[in-house]
């Protein structure tokens, strides 16, 4: 199932990078590993996959420890200051740094276990009650701040978008993304490299690779429907 689904997956992207106009490179897809037995994150790897996605740090420490240390992990779920320090110095980016004092944990985390640690900005574009994320109006004043913390890289910027039927509902949100990430390029700002776009899941990533999303953030898609059980 995993091999169908992943190859289904790469046709997708393959089309909609060609659609826009960009190369297949440009678009690194990170399986949302969340919930799922380490079993069939074995069976992702050998089938090519090396970024997983966790949201909650207990989950990913213990998947850490069980595979392969080329394995790049991302952190795409709320992350929670008194958690952070189990987690620096093992994943390969923090997608949902929402907050100053967030950032000022990574960092000071960070500097113990003499790491650097790339993280992404989340914007909650939407705006949307239940999801996590700075404001669009307040992510520059946001990226400016964290800038001036030690053993901290901001590599650019992430959002959840709203759940939809039609994912053309969201292209506008994946539009605003770009624009702020564009705008915050224009200011040059010193230890910001803004590289990423963490912007599209299982039900919206084409659209967002048309709108320049460099990570995709795909679970169901490759894994099938979520399991809560544990790990």
């Amino acid at each position: 199932m995993i091999s169908e689904n992943l190859h289904r997956v790469e046709e997708h992207i393959t089309a909609a990078c060609n659609k826009s106009g960009r190369k297949r490179e440009e678009v690194t897809l990170i399986a949302v590993s969340k919930t799922k037995p380490v079993e069939m994150l074995k069976e992702a790897y050998q089938l090519g996959c090396r970024d997983f996605g966790e949201n909650k740090v207990q989950e990913l420490t213990e998947k850490y420890e069980q595979l392969p240390k080329d394995i790049r992990w991302h952190m795409i779920g709320h992350l929670q200051r008194n958690k952070v320090k189990y987690i620096v110095d093992k994943v390969y980016m923090i997608h949902s740094v929402d907050s100053f004092r967030l950032a000022e944990e990574i960092s000071k985390e960070a500097i113990k276990k003499n790491v650097t640690v790339s993280i992404l900005v989340e914007v909650n574009v939407a705006m949307e009650e239940s999801k996590f994320g700075t404001t669009a109006e307040n992510a520059a004043h946001l990226v400016e701040e964290i800038s001036k913390l030690p053993n901290i890289v901001i590599k650019g910027l992430m959002t959840i978008a709203p759940y939809v039927e039609n994912s053309e509902e969201n292209r506008l949100y994946f539009a605003k993304l770009k624009q702020i990430y564009v705008d915050i390029i224009h200011k040059n700002i010193d230890n910001v490299f803004m590289e990423e776009l963490s912007m599209g899941m299982t039900g919206d990533y084409e659209v967002a690779i048309e709108e320049g999303a460099t990570y995709i953030r795909v679970g169901t898609g490759i894994f099938g429907e979520r399991q809560y059980t544990t790990v």
